[in-house]
């Protein structure tokens, strides 16, 4: 019987579409991970819809949930996973509860998904209350062991400009030192070889020998630009890296290349699914482009390799 491996995954909840934990547990689920979900809000659906309702999470009901499962003697984990949070006492309550269940599982990786903003044509803004930013760097970030920040995520955190790969490199190994073994930059706006249509993503894994010495593998992707606005994508990507970096340790370039080809895709089958549903070169609503994660199940679980990683 294969070992079964748990994750307890704190992130939003929505009713209708794929965000937060909609977005992370059946990936994980079809992967073979026992997935326990914390709904940090529940809402109706995402907030990029033009109406939304819903209740939001506090760290004292966080802790309460916590504490349940505590008192039953089942808080007992492989992984935690979070992703986007507006409020810095539910964040501080998130590295408590990190903190023990790493007392109890030296072994347990925290996987975070910093979530602060990003760049709209070049300028960044951050899309949570700024007093998160340092409860970020002081605190979250020191017991993260995989992150998977854009680069004005990983601008905020080093408190370091990227304007070249030599610059985002170095970056990297700022946050290294901060905590983390494996860095993840979501996206960039470095130019690619390949032209304007294609992003550049960077990953940098430290590998710790039994002998003690330490070796950084680093890695760069280009990816595809898909014309449309997706929400939940940052979920699925710090979900399935997760996933494949849990069964390819040690192996950042394959663990990339299966997160980023079964991105490719979902959102091509979304993006074709959300065109056809549009009609007539209309424009998709929030609804329709919601991502089609049942019906890609099959890529999921097997993704064909599309997306290349170079090892740098």
């Amino acid at each position: 019987m294969e070992d079964e491996c748990r994750v307890l995954s704190i992130q939003s909840h929505v009713v209708r579409g794929y965000v937060g934990n909609r977005a992370a547990t059946f990936p994980l689920q079809v992967l073979g991970f026992e997935i326990d979900a914390v709904n940090s809000v529940q809402f109706s659906n995402h907030t990029g819809y033009a109406h939304w309702k819903g209740q939001v999470l506090n760290s004292g009901e966080l802790h309460e949930l916590y504490e349940g499962l505590k008192l039953n003697g089942v808080n007992q984990y492989d992984y935690v996973l979070t992703g986007y949070t507006r409020d810095k006492s539910f964040l501080a309550m998130v590295v408590d509860i990190v903190r023990e269940l790493k007392r109890q599982n030296s072994r347990l990786v925290y996987v975070c998904d910093p979530v602060m903003g990003d760049k709209w044509n070049s300028e960044g803004s951050m899309y949570v209350p700024e007093d998160l930013l340092p409860v970020y760097k002081e605190k979250v970030v020191p017991v993260a062991d995989i992150i998977t920040p854009n680069q004005f995520e990983a601008e905020l955190l080093s408190g370091r400009k990227i304007h070249s790969q030599e610059e985002a490199l170095a970056v990297m190994d700022v946050l290294h030192s901060m905590g983390p073994d494996t860095v993840v930059i979501t996206s960039s706006d470095l130019p690619s070889p390949r032209g304007s249509d294609y992003l550049i993503a960077l990953g940098s894994q430290r590998i710790r020998h039994p002998d003690g010495s330490v070796v950084t593998e680093r890695i760069c992707m280009e990816m595809r630009k898909v014309d449309a606005v997706f929400v939940g994508t940052g979920d699925l990507f710090a979900a399935m890296l997760l996933a494949w970096t849990h069964k390819h340790p040690n192996n950042l370039k394959v663990a990339c290349e299966k997160t980023v080809s079964a991105m490719h895709h979902v959102l091509q089958r979304t993006i074709k699914c959300a065109k056809a549903q549009a009609g007539g070169g209309r424009k998709p609503s929030p609804a329709q482009l919601e991502l089609r994660m049942v019906q890609s199940k099959r890529d999921i679980e097997n993704p064909e390799i599309v997306v290349q990683a170079t090892v740098l």
